[in-house]
Order: structure tokens, then C-alpha cells, then sequence
């Protein structure tokens, strides 16, 4: 290979990156946020609209590279050596060229996880919604909306919003990032049902087409960079096949569960079950009903690729194979080549990682990609964008809970004279749940609101976000270190700092306490937060303050499971919240079930009032709308794992520690008769 071929593809990469190049779509976003709280909103419809065609841009660019390169430069491995190296460069060298002459500097467009998840969840399209409602364009007003409901079935205002702007509009709803193949398929079910046999047949074939072209883009997108969360990178030094073993495991896992993601619907954490396969079960006996045998018994076939001790889709293998015989041999009549070729290739994946496993210490454990219980989906189950239901003392008996791998218990002393108990678990029709008063005095609060007005910051412990879960308020918190670095510069009374510190202690002492638990309860994080109200945002408000979730696993209404998994806060066991004021209107604290709709205990906040419960998918839980004023509380959770205890109490811990003993020194010193010196 010739090494100047290499470099010429970098040089001209550089000289076009100074021509037209595509804005980060990160940059945009933001630039969007920040005109929607000044009110430009001709300023957000511009940069949301820019952000979205910047990332559609920017992802559709990698694909057209990455398989164009793919293809240009094939890999050869005989001899292996030299010929897969020198396709690995042309490759490299020519998807760098590709996506700089399109995309200019990639640095430019690196993005942070939080930002790709939002766009993930079609954040900018709520701000968009907002903004040509503001605008008066009531069309898209209601096109995004839609767009943004599709992947957030539980955000109440925006299905408040669509019935408001469908009245005012005859334009038919669109998904702007509808997955077509999926949409194709839905059409197919629905035509299934109605007996139109011959449509649904157009339709399932077109989504079968979409979905092997969506499983390509998806896997052009899993070679980019690959994270190696097992290894610390100062200390990591592999060799030349460890270091690619290593990089091609990560991007062969992505390519494999392509399978889950290509069946997962927007906003989803669940596939829908069987997917593909169900494809073809579907249009074999479609093509049966048409009259088309050989179309029939290639997709049943084509069905038993996947599932091939299925009995019943057996059988009308069977069945056609009768019908065509009589004009050719059956056998001649094969599954769909792409299905066999999707199947081929699915299990040698499955094979490699498991042999990587074994072999190599690569840690993977397969789901079940094609779960034999799959069915046709229920269109006429209830949406979980539904109004919460408020069913508080009206349940019969305890709601089933997600399985907690400890003794239960509660009623434990709490600790300190004067608080009282107002709520048990079966109060508040759940699980290690209680509500308590009086746990601090109303001076206390009003020191605790000085502290929070004084040094919190808007979107603190959220990257920034000013309003992290609703753009309808301003969010804003700080944590125990910050306060006491306030007091050590003087910029706040040590005194209220230390407060901070006490009170978050005395909470955790009571929840440990309370729930009986036997070891320590450690703090994992504690947060002093205010949620304000912002006017000119309240009108027909029917969102919530904090969307139901759970806190240490990812909440799944649709399939009424929430996922013990990152990017949740695994660790954490238990909750508690301390408010510091009732003075608002709004600001409810609700349980609910796993379908995050349906309320099972309502509380509202007030001074010295502290919630406490366990952690996990047994108690979903958010807060109601603040429709007025301020909402301060101090909120904690806690781990009885030491390995995830929060650093910076640990460092507040030693900060406390080093004030008592220069208290104490200055006390002993203050007692010392000077004569005794002499």
C-alpha cells in the first residue's frame, strides 16, 4: 500500500472542512432554549428547526459514509495481515474524508449522552409545539406536538394541547419521525383484522422491506466510538488484538441488538415482543386466504427460521405443502433468502459474543430477541397517556410490588422526641412508604429557604437544565458541600450551613430507623431544591412538575416493569423528602402504580413534612404541577452500599469534622487559667 494515497483523502478532508460545514446540532438546541425563556419565539421555531435538520443531517451523513467506504473497501483476509490492514486504512481514511467534507471538524459535533437522549425523546419538539402555538401557526403547533406525544404517551399538557389544537385544525396529525416500516405494519394489523387480506399483504411486505433497511442504517451507526466502561484508560495497555477484540465486541454487541431497537417503539423501553418474526406469520396466512399457497408456505417457512419448534405455524407447513404438490415439489419452495440470511448471520453473532464470553472475559448476557409469547399487538388497551386516575383509599388489599431482596419491615422508633407519625404503608396504599410531621420547626424551614435562595443554581445536579423535567418552572438546587464552601467564604452563616447538614443527618437517621433496617443507610446524594413557578406559563397547565418515575430503576408503563438498568441510579434503596413550605399552589407529592397514571396516595408539602419509601419500582412516584409560587424541600436518597456512597458528603463529613475540633480547641483553650502557664 502506498501511504500518500492515505494522506491525500486527510488533506482534501481539511481544505473542504473549511467550505460548508453543519452546525452542532447541540449548539442550536441550546440556542433554542435559550429563546424560549426570553420569549422570541420566532428565535426557537429557527434553532429547534435547525437543531432537528442538524441532527438528521448529521446521522444520515454517517451512514451514507460509513457504508459507501464499507463497500469501496471490502476487507480481504487472505493473506490477512497486510490485506485487512490495508483496508482498515483505506476504510478509516476514507470515512474521514466523507463525513469532514460534509460535517466539517468532528469535534464539532461530539455531543454529550443527555443531549442525545433528549433528542432520543423529542424534547425540542415540546418547545416547538410551545413556540407556533405562541405564533399562531396552529398546524404545526399540533404537528409537533403530536411528533412529541408519540414518544411521551404520559405527558398530560401535550394531550391536553392536541385536543385543543385539533379543534382548531382539519390537518390529518403527523409523526415527524415516524419509523415508516413501522407504521407500515400497524396498517397491516389493521387490515388484518378487518379480513382485507390483499392490502395487508402490500403493506407487511413494505414493512418488511423498511425494517432490512433500517437494520442497516442501524448498524453502519454502531461503528463509531465505543466506550470501555470495565477498563481505566491511564492504566490500560493491550495488544494490538486485544485492543481490536476489545473495540470489535463493543461494536458487534450494537449491531446484535439492533434486533431490540429496531422493534422498540419511540419513547419505549420495551420491544414490541416477536417482531420480525411475526412479520411473516402474519403474511403466511394472509397469502393463504388470497389463494397465493407458494407465497403461504414461503413465509411460513420463512417464520420457522425463527421459532422452528413452533407446532401450530408446523402444521400449516403441512397444510400448504398439500396444496402444492400438485403442480411442484414443495421442497423447492424455500424461506425468504434476506430471513435466512438475517438468521445466518443473528446466530454466528450470538456464537462469537458467547465464545468472547468464555474465552476473553467479555461480559454479555443475550436477551431472548424473538420471545416465543409474542402476539398480534392490543389496539384497544388503554394508552398510558391517560389522565391520572385517582383511586386513593379506594384499593382493596396491597397492589403488587416489584420483588425487594430484603426483609421488609417498618414502624421502627423515629428517633427524635417530637416527630410524629401521620402515614403508614397501608395509609398510603403501598409498599415501605411512610409520612411523617413536625420533623423540623417552622424556624428551621424559613433558615433552610434563606439557605436554598441564597446559594442554589438553576439546573444544579442536572448539567445545567434549567428546568429538567418541565419548562414551566425554573428548577434550582445545591448540594450540603456547596453550602458549607458558601459559609467558609462568608457568603452565608456557617450556622445555616450546618443546619443543611443537620437536617439531612436527622433524616437519614429516622428513615434507617423507621424501616428497620439492619445496616447502615448511606447517603448517595442529598439536594436542597426549589421549584418556582414561571408567569405566563400556567395557563391550561396539565403537566406535571416531575414526570412518574421511580429512582432507581427505568420506569415501563406499557409493559408495567420497571428496568433495574442503566442509566438509573441502581444503588439507591431509599428516598426521602423533607419540604420546607406549603406557601404554593399545586406541588402535590403523588405515589402511583407502574402505569404511572393511577394515584394510590396524594401528600401535600408542607413545613417540616418528610416522605419516606423505598427506591424501587414498587413506588412510581412525581409531583404535581407548582402552578404558583415557590417549592422548596430538601430531597435525599440513600444506598446501604458503601461502595456508592456521595463523595461529597464524604468531604462535608471531614469539612464538619475539622470545624468541631477547632470549636473544641478554641473552648479548651478559652478554659486555661493563665496562671497555670506560667
Amino acid at each position: 500500500m502506498h501511504y500518500k494515497e492515505l494522506c491525500i483523502p486527510f488533506l482534501l478532508s481539511l481544505l473542504l472542512s473549511f467550505g460548508h460545514t453543519l452546525e452542532p446540532y447541540d449548539l442550536l438546541y441550546d440556542n433554542g432554549i435559550e429563546a424560549y425563556y426570553r420569549s422570541d419565539f420566532h428565535k426557537v421555531v429557527y434553532y429547534m428547526e435547525m437543531a432537528l435538520s442538524s441532527f438528521s443531517q448529521l446521522r444520515q451523513t454517517k451512514i451514507s459514509c460509513r457504508l459507501g467506504c464499507k463497500q469501496r473497501f471490502p476487507f480481504q483476509l487472505t493473506p490477512w495481515d497486510l490485506n485487512f490492514a490495508s483496508a482498515m486504512l483505506h476504510r478509516a481514511a476514507c470515512v474521514q474524508q466523507c463525513e469532514e467534507g460534509s460535517l466539517g471538524a468532528l469535534s464539532r459535533h461530539r455531543v454529550t449522552e443527555d443531549i442525545k437522549s433528549e433528542f432520543y425523546r423529542r424534547i425540542p419538539y415540546n418547545f416547538l409545539q410551545r413556540a407556533y402555538f405562541k405564533l399562531n401557526q396552529l398546524d404545526k403547533a399540533a404537528e409537533a406536538a403530536h411528533t412529541f406525544f408519540m414518544a411521551n404517551p404520559e405527558h398530560m399538557e401535550i394531550r391536553q394541547n392536541l385536543k385543543s389544537y385539533h379543534v382548531n385544525s382539519d390537518t390529518p396529525l403527523v409523526d415527524r419521525e415516524s419509523r415508516v416500516y413501522m407504521d407500515e405494519y400497524q396498517t397491516g394489523i389493521k387490515l388484518y383484522d378487518q379480513e382485507q387480506y390483499e392490502q395487508a399483504i402490500k403493506h407487511f411486505e413494505e414493512a418488511l422491506k423498511g425494517y432490512y433497511h433500517a437494520d442497516v442504517e442501524c448498524r453502519a451507526m454502531c461503528a463509531g466510538p465505543q466506550k470501555f466502561d470495565e477498563y481505566e484508560y491511564v492504566d490500560y495497555s493491550a495488544t494490538l488484538f486485544e485492543g481490536i477484540a476489545d473495540h470489535y465486541m463493543q461494536i458487534l454487541v450494537c449491531e446484535h441488538e439492533c434486533v431490540r431497537d429496531l422493534s422498540t417503539r419511540p419513547g419505549r423501553l420495551s420491544p414490541i415482543e416477536n417482531f420480525l418474526p411475526l412479520h411473516y406469520d402474519f403474511l403466511q396466512f394472509s397469502y393463504y386466504r388470497v389463494g397465493d399457497h407458494v407465497k403461504a408456505l414461503e413465509c411460513a417457512k420463512s417464520y420457522l427460521l425463527f421459532h422452528p419448534n413452533d407446532m401450530d405455524v408446523s402444521e400449516n407447513v403441512s397444510f400448504y405443502e398439500s396444496f402444492v404438490s400438485d403442480y411442484m415439489d414443495p421442497a423447492d419452495v424455500r424461506p425468504r433468502k434476506e430471513a435466512e440470511e438475517f438468521v445466518r448471520r443473528h446466530r454466528l453473532e450470538s456464537e462469537i459474543l458467547h465464545s468472547a464470553a468464555d474465552g476473553l472475559g467479555f461480559a454479555y448476557n443475550e436477551p431472548d430477541f424473538w420471545v416465543t409469547g409474542g402476539a398480534r399487538q392490543d389496539e384497544n388497551r388503554i394508552p398510558s397517556g391517560s389522565e391520572l386516575m385517582d383511586v386513593t383509599g379506594l384499593l382493596s388489599g396491597k397492589k403488587a410490588v416489584q420483588r425487594i431482596d430484603r426483609e421488609l419491615r417498618e414502624g421502627g422508633p423515629l428517633v427524635y422526641n417530637g416527630v410524629r407519625l401521620v402515614h403508614s404503608s397501608d395509609h398510603l396504599n403501598g409498599t415501605q412508604r411512610v409520612q411523617l410531621d413536625d420533623v423540623i420547626a417552622e424556624d428551621e424551614c424559613e433558615e433552610l429557604r434563606g439557605v436554598a435562595n441564597t446559594i442554589n443554581v438553576a439546573g444544579d445536579g442536572y448539567r445545567g437544565k434549567t428546568s429538567p423535567h418541565t419548562p414551566n418552572e425554573k428548577f434550582e438546587g445545591a448540594t450540603v458541600l456547596k453550602a458549607l464552601k458558601f459559609a467558609y467564604e462568608g457568603r452565608l452563616p456557617m450556622k445555616s450551613a450546618r443546619l443543611f447538614y443537620d437536617v439531612s443527618e436527622k433524616a437519614r437517621q429516622i428513615v434507617q430507623s423507621y424501616f428497620m433496617l439492619n445496616s447502615t443507610l448511606y447517603f448517595s446524594y442529598t439536594h436542597l431544591v426549589c421549584r418556582t413557578a414561571l408567569q405566563g406559563q400556567q395557563d391550561n397547565r396539565n403537566d406535571l412538575s416531575h414526570p412518574i418515575h421511580a429512582d432507581n430503576c427505568l420506569l415501563d408503563p406499557e409493559a408495567n416493569e420497571c428496568w433495574r438498568e442503566s442509566p438509573a441510579y441502581t444503588y439507591r434503596d431509599y428516598s426521602a423528602l423533607l419540604y420546607l413550605n406549603g406557601d404554593f399552589d399545586g406541588g402535590e407529592f403523588v405515589f402511583t402504580e407502574m402505569d404511572a397514571k393511577t394515584v394510590t396516595a396524594s401528600i401535600k408539602p408542607k413545613c417540616g413534612r418528610l416522605v419516606g419509601f423505598s427506591s424501587g419500582g414498587e413506588n412510581p412516584h412525581g409531583v404535581k404541577a407548582v402552578t404558583k409560587g415557590q417549592r422548596c424541600a430538601v430531597a435525599l436518597w440513600f444506598t446501604l452500599d458503601p461502595m456508592y456512597r456521595e463523595l461529597e458528603r464524604l468531604q462535608a463529613d471531614e469539612v464538619i469534622r475539622a470545624l468541631d475540633q477547632e470549636s473544641k480547641g478554641r473552648s479548651v483553650e478559652s478554659s486555661i487559667n493563665p496562671k497555670d502557664e506560667l
